[in-house]
Formats: C-alpha cells, sequence, structure tokens
C-alpha cells in the first residue's frame, strides 16, 4: 500500500515538475481572492452607507438623488444575491468581456461584485447596530455626515462586523474553486489537468483540499488574533 501511495504522491506533484501547477494555481486563487475582497469590501461599504443614510433619514423625508441610490442598491444587492455565483461568472466571462484573455481580472470582478452584495448587508447590520445617539453626537459637534460616519460610526461597527467579514473572506476563497468554468488555472484547476494526465484523483484532490483546508485555518487564526487585539484595545 504504501508503494502505491508513493507512487501515487510522485506521479501527482514530482513527475514532470508538476508541482509548478499547484504553486501557479495557489497564486491564482490568491490574486482572484484578494482582489475580489477588496472590490467587494468598496462596493459594500459604499452601498451600506447610502441604505444607513437612506434608513436614518425616512422620517425626515430624503432628496430624489438618495431615493434612486438607495433604491438601485437595493436591486443590486437582491439581485446578486439572488442569483448563483457560477451563472454570474459565466455572463461575466462568455458574455460581457468574451473577447478578454485577462481570467483574473474577469474572475475577481465577478466574484468582487457578488461578494459586495453580502458585505453591504454585514456593514450594513453592522452600521444600524451602532447607538443611534452616536451619530446625533457627532452632528452635534459640527462633523457632516460622512465624517461622523468616519470618524465614530464605523470605528464602532468595525468591532462588530469583523467576524462575519472574516466568514465572507474564508467563503470568497473557497467559492474561487469554480473559476475553472471558464478555463482560469487555479488550485482546483491544477488538480484536474493532473488527473486527467495520471488517470488517478486522489492524491492530486486529496493534497489540493488540504492546500484550501491549511488556507482556511491561517485565515481563520489571523482574523481570531485581529479579534483579540481588538477586545484588548477596549479595555
Amino acid at each position: 500500500m504504501w508503494e502505491e501511495l508513493n507512487k501515487d504522491f510522485y506521479q501527482a506533484f514530482i513527475q514532470e515538475g508538476r508541482w509548478n501547477m499547484y504553486v501557479e494555481g495557489i497564486g491564482n486563487t490568491l490574486k482572484v481572492a484578494v482582489l475580489a475582497l477588496i472590490l467587494g469590501v468598496v462596493l459594500g461599504l459604499l452601498a451600506a452607507m447610502v441604505r444607513t443614510f437612506h434608513d436614518q433619514r425616512r422620517e425626515d423625508g430624503t432628496g430624489a438623488v438618495l431615493s434612486v441610490l438607495n433604491f438601485f442598491c437595493k436591486v443590486y444587492t437582491t439581485v446578486i444575491r439572488g442569483t448563483p455565483m457560477m451563472v454570474q461568472l459565466l455572463i461575466m466571462a462568455f458574455v460581457i468581456f468574451k473577447s478578454s484573455r485577462n481570467l483574473v481580472g474577469v474572475a475577481a470582478l465577478a466574484f468582487g461584485i457578488n461578494s459586495g452584495a453580502y458585505v453591504a448587508e454585514i456593514i450594513r447590520g453592522g452600521l444600524m447596530s451602532v447607538d443611534s445617539g452616536q451619530m446625533e453626537a457627532g452632528r452635534s459637534l459640527g462633523l457632516n455626515y460622512l465624517q461622523t460616519m468616519w470618524h465614530i460610526i464605523i470605528p464602532q461597527a468595525v468591532k462588530n462586523i469583523l467576524p462575519a467579514l472574516g466568514n465572507e473572506l474564508i467563503t470568497l476563497l473557497k467559492e474561487t474553486s469554480i473559476v475553472t468554468v471558464i478555463g482560469l488555472r487555479d488550485l482546483t484547476k491544477a488538480a484536474q489537468l493532473v488527473t486527467s494526465k495520471t488517470y488517478g484523483g486522489f492524491m492530486a484532490l486529496f493534497g489540493v483540499a488540504l492546500v484550501y483546508l491549511a488556507m482556511v485555518m491561517l485565515l481563520s487564526w489571523l482574523m481570531n488574533k485581529l479579534e483579540r487585539r481588538l477586545r484588548n484595545s477596549e479595555r
């Protein structure tokens, strides 16, 4: 049995320098995940602030521009959260950017837009969880809405939304495995290519699963360490 396992390991990772395919796959996986996270946080923060501002000023009457922006934000989150990620990726790759060869950029854009809809609701929930008196206090000090949000509300909300954002990052990292459908050589695609050459998927697929597990455990450890540091800063 050990001889068979050693043979499978050699064929899956060593023979013909196949480990390079996994290294390239890890690089593409991390590029897509990091770029998508940055885009998702930016889109989510903007959508969350628009919707929060709209809800907080609802009693006073909102302007037409704000109402339109709030409508588009609601449509954005509803459509993106209500359709499968794979369908969105296929539309982005084979319809909108069908002539593009930058598969990493296309995948990052698709995942970033998808993640932004979920991040928007996470951030919105965190912003709404901060006592409304904090906003009133900031405005009474002469700060405008954006200044109050940036200096008072968001720093308090970060501690509430950080665990959910960490889970979103982990989910995003794992979901990038579906980029194989557009031909991007990520970590999962590397395992598929090796399997097609060795006709044995056990070692390649289990090896890739362990790599994903290691990355998720590392991210979880970093998020827990950051949460502990934020809790200690409150004391």
